[in-house]
């Protein structure tokens, strides 16, 4: 495509009734972007601020249908993968898009909570592993599914976290977007890494803040449609950093859950709506 028109982004993923994770989160984060939103479900989330408390799954030829529906009448630009929760899932997505080609396709691994619970089953994990090599233009792991997708101990460091990311680059033949917002010091930066070793980092503050919930789901969402709507993938991980840096620094604003709160996604908007004349 050209960046003469908006790009249809599609999330794959779980939802999110509070609006602040997953595919919620996914298409606020397209919108902010400059893409045009869809969603395919994977999974039926009862969560809110304060944690899960419930996951129903689909029949998988209610996904098949779903994905039918969009492939069937869409020119799908790029691809976000969230939460696929287990083998059939993956499989099912997997063989969907091998006979759909879609130019780009980022992948959220969506393998450890929070708390540093495992979420996936071995055969999931596995499954999943797989379907990033076969599928994935890049992958976006948190410094806990970084680990596990390299067989490491948590990096403690970004150095760390850098040296896991170009390992798993080069052993899966992937783009890797190394996060810094888990680590427990220094700033918040990403790197994004090729298989060849080339890097890119986008440094960014810390923000003191408990409202992050859904901060990995946006910012995969939101590096889907810059990395098609920019020329140079360095610029969609500086454009896509910056945004989710003032999101986060912008969260006090809204006043959603008691838990830990969402981003505010539209902060700029909102901004532009507050600066613009009242006549």
């Amino acid at each position: 495509m050209t960046n003469s028109r908006v790009p249809n982004i599609l999330s794959i993923a779980g939802t999110d009734p509070t609006g602040g994770a997953g595919i919620q989160a996914d298409l606020k984060s397209i919108a902010a972007a400059g893409g045009y939103g869809m969603c395919v479900v994977t999974s039926l989330v009862a969560q809110n601020t304060q944690g899960v408390r419930e996951i129903h799954t689909p029949p998988q030829n209610f996904l098949r249908a779903q994905l039918a529906a969009v492939f069937d009448d869409v020119d799908v630009d790029a691809v976000k993968i969230g939460m696929l929760g287990d083998a059939e899932t993956t499989r099912t997505v997997s063989e969907f898009l091998s006979a759909n080609s879609v130019p780009v396709i980022v992948v959220d691994p969506v393998m450890v909570a929070t708390s540093g619970d495992r979420l996936l089953t071995e055969d999931a994990e596995e499954a999943l592993r797989q379907f990033v090599r076969d599928h994935a233009s890049v992958v976006t792991p948190n410094i806990p599914e970084l680990a596990v997708l390299t067989g490491s101990s948590p990096a403690t460091t970004f150095d760390e976290a850098l040296e896991q990311g170009r390992a798993y680059a080069a052993d899966a033949n992937v783009a890797v977007l190394v996060k810094g917002g888990h680590l427990e010091q220094g700033d918040a930066s990403n790197a994004l890494v090729q298989p060849d070793g080339t890097t890119h980092t986008a440094t960014v503050p810390r923000v003191d803040t408990k409202n992050t919930h859904g901060t990995g789901c946006s910012l995969s969402s939101a590096f889907a449609t810059r990395i098609v709507l920019d020329d140079d993938p360095a610029d969609a991980l500086t454009w896509t950093s910056d945004w989710l840096h003032e999101a986060i620094s912008a969260a006090d604003e809204l006043n959603v859950g008691k838990g830990n709160g969402p981003v505010h996604h539209f902060h700029r908007l909102y901004r532009l709506a507050d600066e613009a004349p009242s006549n």
